[in-house]
Order: C-alpha cells, then sequence, then structure tokens
C-alpha cells in the first residue's frame, strides 16, 4: 500500500502544480511566493488602468477644466502607488529571478517613466500635457472669406477647405491660422514637457526621454533598424514627391510650385502633409479611368455611422473572432456631440473590466472614416484578444504592432474585392490602368506618410538628447520635414512661432515611430495572412497582395487571434516569427505590394522629364541648424 499511496501523493502533485512548471527550480518556493505577489500586484494595476482611463476618457468626451483636473488627480495617485511598486520588485530579487515569466513582469513593472517624478514635478508635467491637449481641442480658427468669423475648427471645417479649395491663398491662410493658433501659444509648456521627461529619464536610469521610448522595442538595435529601413524606401517616396511635384506645377504654375525643390505642405490637402491623397483629382495617373471611390455610393445607399460600425464589426466575426460587447454600443462616441466639447482625433480605449471597450471620435459617412473605423476596431479587437492577460501584458509586445493590426485589417476592407463583396463597387477585379490609379491612391497615404512619421520623431529625440538647441526648435523641426521629406511651410516661419504642437501626438506626449514601425509591419501582417486564407500566391496575377481580403477566413482568423491574444508576454521577434515566419521589421512585403506602381513612376518621370529630389528649403533662417540625415 505504501508504494500505491506514494504514486498518487506524486500523481496530485503533478496536477496541482501550475501548467508549464516543471520540477525543478521553477517550482521554487521563491518562484511560487513571486508568482502570487505578482498576481495580487496585476490585479491592483488592473484596478488603477481602469481608473486611469476613465477619468481620461471623461475628459475627451467632455473638455473642461474640472474633468481636466480630475483626470490630472487620478494620473497623479496612482503614479505613487506605480512609484511604491517599482521600488518593491527593485528591493527584492524578482528581476533576478529563474523563471522567465516572473523576470519579465518585474522587468516591465519597473519601467516607471513620468511616474519616478515627485508629486510636484508629476503634476506639473501632466499640467503642461493636458493644457495642449486642450489647446488642441479647443483652437478655432477665422474665415478666409469671414474674417469676423472665428468659429472654424480643424474638422471638419478647415479640413474641408484644405481638401477642395484650390486657391494658394486660402490654403496658406488656414495653415498659418492653425499653426499660430493650436502651435506658437504652446511653447513654454513645451518647454516645460522637455525639461520635466528629461528629469523623469534621469530618474530612470536612462540618458534621455528618447531612450525611455526606445527601450520599449527591446531592441537595442532598433534605431539603427529604422533608419535602414527609411533609406531602403527613399527612393520610393522620390519618385512620388516628384511626379507629384510635377503635377502641382503643372496646375498651379512655376509661380506657386518651381520644377524643383520643396512643395509646400498647405498644397497637399493635409494640415500635416502627412497624407496626400485628398488632392488626388489633380494627380491621377489615368484620370479617364473610374476611381475606387465609394463615398456616394455609400451617400445613395443611405449609409450611417452605424452602418460603418457594423461592417467592421461584421468583419472581424466573419474570421471567428470576437464581436463588438453590448458595452461598446452603449458608451462609445461615435460622433461629434453638440453640446459639449470633445477631442475629435479618433482613439480606441480599453478600460481594463469586464470587456469594456469604447471609441471617441467624429465619425463622418465617407471613404476616409469607413478606414478609420476599421483601424480603431482593429485596436479593440487587440483589446479583447489579449484580455485574459494580466494587466502587465495588456498590450502590444512592440508599439508597432497595434497601430499595424488595425491597419491590416483596413487593407483588406479597402481592396476591390471587398468593395464589391459588400455591394460598394461592381467590379472586384481592376483593369491594369485602374490598378495603378488606385495603388498611387493607397501610396499617397502609405508612403507619403513614412517620412512625416520618421520626422516626428526624429526631431522629438533631437530635442530630448539636447542635440538642438532650444534657440532652433522651430527651424530645426522644419529643416527635418525638408530634409527627410521635402516639403516646408508655405510662409516664412521663425522662432518666434513654434509648430511642432499643431500635431496631436505631440501635445499628448505619444511616441510616433510606432507609426512608421507600423506602416512597415502591417505588409508583413497582410502578406501572412492572405496567404493562410489562400489569397496570395507570389507571381499569380489572380492572387496579387494589392487585392487580397481575408473577409471569412477562419483559418487566417485563427492566426491573428492565436497573435494578439499573447499581448506583450512575449519578445516580439518571438511571436512575429510564429505569424509571420519573420524575426525583423522588413519592408519588403510593402515594395512588393506597390511594386507596380514603382516601375510605373519610374518610367513615366522618365518620359516626362521628372526632376527628383530636392534642396534646403528657404522657408527658414539660413543660419539654422545643421543637417539631420541618417
Amino acid at each position: 500500500m505504501g508504494t500505491i499511496n506514494i504514486t498518487a501523493l506524486w500523481l496530485v502533485l503533478m496536477l496541482w502544480l501550475p501548467h508549464g512548471l516543471s520540477m525543478g527550480n521553477s517550482c521554487s518556493a521563491s518562484v511560487l511566493e513571486a508568482r502570487r505577489f505578482f498576481e495580487l500586484e496585476n490585479e491592483q494595476l488592473r484596478r488603477r488602468f481602469h481608473e486611469e482611463f476613465l477619468s481620461g476618457y471623461t475628459y475627451n468626451t467632455n473638455v473642461s477644466e474640472p474633468n481636466r483636473q480630475a483626470m490630472i488627480e487620478v494620473y497623479a495617485r496612482n503614479a505613487e502607488f506605480n512609484k511604491r511598486l517599482a521600488q518593491r520588485i527593485k528591493a527584492s530579487d524578482y528581476i533576478q529571478s529563474e523563471d522567465a515569466d516572473i523576470r519579465r513582469q518585474a522587468e516591465h513593472l519597473s519601467k516607471l517613466g513620468a511616474s519616478a517624478l515627485n508629486s510636484d514635478d508629476y503634476l506639473a508635467l501632466q499640467n503642461a500635457i493636458s493644457s495642449m491637449q486642450t489647446n488642441y481641442a479647443t483652437v478655432t480658427v477665422c474665415s478666409y472669406t469671414n474674417r469676423s468669423d472665428c468659429s472654424l475648427t480643424l474638422e471638419p471645417h478647415i479640413q474641408e477647405r484644405l481638401s477642395h479649395s484650390r486657391d494658394p491663398a486660402e490654403l496658406a491662410w488656414y495653415w498659418r491660422e492653425w499653426y499660430d493658433k493650436a502651435g506658437t501659444p504652446m511653447r513654454e509648456h513645451f518647454a516645460e514637457y522637455v525639461r520635466l521627461t528629461r528629469k523623469a529619464s534621469h530618474l530612470n536610469d536612462h540618458r534621455s526621454y528618447a531612450d525611455y521610448w526606445v527601450q520599449f522595442y527591446e531592441d537595442a538595435d532598433f534605431e539603427r533598424q529604422l533608419d535602414a529601413t527609411f533609406k531602403q524606401l527613399l527612393p520610393f517616396y522620390r519618385q512620388i514627391h516628384g511626379y507629384v511635384r510635377y503635377r502641382l506645377r503643372k496646375h498651379y504654375g512655376p509661380d506657386v510650385m518651381p520644377a524643383e525643390g520643396n512643395i509646400p505642405i498647405s498644397l497637399l490637402g493635409n494640415m500635416w502633409g502627412q497624407s496626400w491623397n485628398e488632392l488626388l483629382d489633380l494627380f491621377t495617373p489615368y484620370p479617364e479611368k473610374p476611381f475606387v471611390d465609394v463615398k456616394a455610393e455609400m451617400e445613395r445607399q443611405g449609409y450611417t455611422v452605424q452602418k460603418l460600425f457594423d461592417l467592421g464589426d461584421q468583419f472581424f466575426q466573419s474570421l471567428g473572432m470576437r464581436a463588438l460587447p453590448p458595452s461598446f454600443w452603449n458608451l462609445s462616441v461615435l460622433t461629434r456631440p453638440e453640446d459639449r466639447q470633445v477631442v475629435c482625433h479618433a482613439s480606441a480605449w480599453d478600460f481594463y473590466q469586464d470587456s469594456d471597450v469604447r471609441i471617441k471620435m467624429c465619425t463622418e459617412v465617407d471613404t476616409h472614416y469607413f478606414y478609420v473605423v476599421h483601424h480603431e476596431l482593429g485596436h479593440i479587437q487587440y483589446y479583447l484578444q489579449y484580455e485574459q492577460q494580466p494587466a502587465v501584458y495588456r498590450g502590444a509586445p512592440n508599439p508597432g504592432f497595434h497601430e499595424a493590426v488595425g491597419d491590416v485589417i483596413a487593407l483588406s476592407v479597402m481592396s476591390a474585392k471587398h468593395l464589391k463583396a459588400i455591394g460598394l463597387i461592381d467590379n472586384g477585379r481592376l483593369d491594369e490602368k485602374s490598378r495603378i490609379n488606385q495603388l498611387f491612391k493607397q501610396a499617397l497615404s502609405k508612403i507619403v506618410f513614412l517620412p512625416f512619421g520618421y520626422a516626428v520623431d526624429k526631431y522629438r529625440y533631437a530635442v530630448f538628447r539636447n542635440e538642438l538647441d532650444e534657440s532652433q526648435w522651430n527651424c530645426g523641426f522644419w529643416q527635418m520635414r525638408s530634409e527627410f521629406g521635402g516639403v516646408e511651410p508655405p510662409v516664412f516661419r521663425t522662432e518666434k512661432d513654434f509648430d511642432p504642437p499643431a500635431k496631436y501626438h505631440i501635445d499628448a506626449d505619444v511616441e510616433y515611430l510606432r507609426y512608421f514601425a507600423a506602416h512597415i509591419f502591417q505588409f508583413q501582417f497582410h502578406k501572412a495572412l492572405c496567404s493562410k486564407a489562400g489569397q496570395y500566391a507570389p507571381n499569380d496575377s489572380r492572387l496579387t497582395l494589392d487585392n487580397c481580403d481575408i473577409f471569412g477566413s477562419k483559418a487566417a482568423g485563427r492566426s491573428l487571434s492565436q497573435f494578439l491574444s499573447k499581448g506583450s508576454s512575449r519578445h516580439w521577434k518571438e511571436v512575429l516569427q510564429e505569424f509571420t515566419g519573420e524575426t525583423e521589421m522588413d519592408p519588403a512585403a510593402l515594395l512588393e505590394y506597390f511594386d507596380p506602381l514603382y516601375q510605373w513612376l519610374k518610367q513615366e518621370n522618365s518620359r516626362l522629364g521628372v526632376p527628383l529630389g530636392w534642396g534646403p528649403t528657404n522657408k527658414i533662417p539660413s543660419d539654422c541648424c545643421g543637417t539631420f540625415s541618417t
């Protein structure tokens, strides 16, 4: 009987042990104690996150001084809890644990960021950030045609004029109005933000806030990879830039657009020059060919904002993924309220409790928002897929992954094949000229964005690392925009101006190279999902990346769910390899997607004698800082 009892006890012990533990050191008392510690702390962290995001959402959906103060108070209170937790972890031996998961949780929870500041400095930092956000959300400008009407907002009023006006003077007016009011008054708040994030970084043993941001990529070589990737893509961008500049010159004449040099941002249909597809009618390679533009058809069919979100929800459900919970529909703010000011910039929110996920945006029924809805719902699906993870792992393992997931779904949604399937166009396969038109339209957002996404954080890195003197903060910003992207302000700018805060993400303390990385990763994800869905085959003209639609593919859905559900519990290279077979950020899939357009542009620019490249901008003082080339 003794032998039987010992065997039974052994089996019970093996069944009792947590899944994945061996009988070696990983089941030691110290590991079990650490697991209990992190289980309790993750629950407390989840509650703090819930409180923080609830207060942030309340402020963003009702911009008022009481709500701003209430949000800052919550952040400050929780910062103290986070600081104490980090101190406990550092005082323990958790970071040296024999268990890899304990080490990873300890490392993540030791990253304090701004919470390392003392309470006065932390409050001052949050006040600087939220003041910039409030200004951005509430700025109004004066009408070009009626200067006494100063009630125009960025969306929809200013954007409508940028999209539809072809008067250079009017466009320059709105550009200057916005930058003078959204940017310049925020210089002191930005300087305070730089000072305090520098202080926080030193308290976290980082040389600068730039290095604090880079650490989240968990790759000491990642910044160099970003530089190398940008260089790989620059020849393609130069072809687009040269062709667009040539067409702008044809439309506006040489006095407005010279044959060579930088393009005035005001002529490009977007306040920041990060997307140029609003002016597609000026640039279309084959104007005689009908375009895949579904706004008119959506209007004819009576589309509503609700319909846009329903279609997005149906897309994910077709992959076998989760439906939007009832709370999403009940608690999201999907259109601009008439009774209060909101931050209209589209964002998705995870409240860390009971599948409570929401979107805040001022949606309208058009092609742009059709895309944005699916992008934001990609974030929402990511939240839902990894919600079973402990709070510390409820995020993406690489900052670029979250943005890429939203965009990879939109790549399928905007394909001719999918648009035909949902009844918005008649032909699900484009002829060669229409295909070039469609790829060109996509490139005016996907490729044109890259120099902008690269410059925003290269600029902030230079500021954070004190490589750019404060006396040159504004001219340095425009020198980078010119050097990397060949664009410039429509009017001369000096250090009396301060233009970076005219971009929301700079006000909101959002690291931005994640968007650059996402524009690369999304095509790697797209290629992997299309292969799993049987929608892509190399060298098969019937199964190309640019007309792949994974709608309805359970195989693609399973693969995506497995990828998303890991959250940040493992290194991004490991989960990327399981998902795509690759371990690095690689622009090869992006270049393959756009290759027909790239080849066409090279031939067309050569035929037209289009000059490529640009020199320094003359819209800033000539004695500005030196070049920034990587």
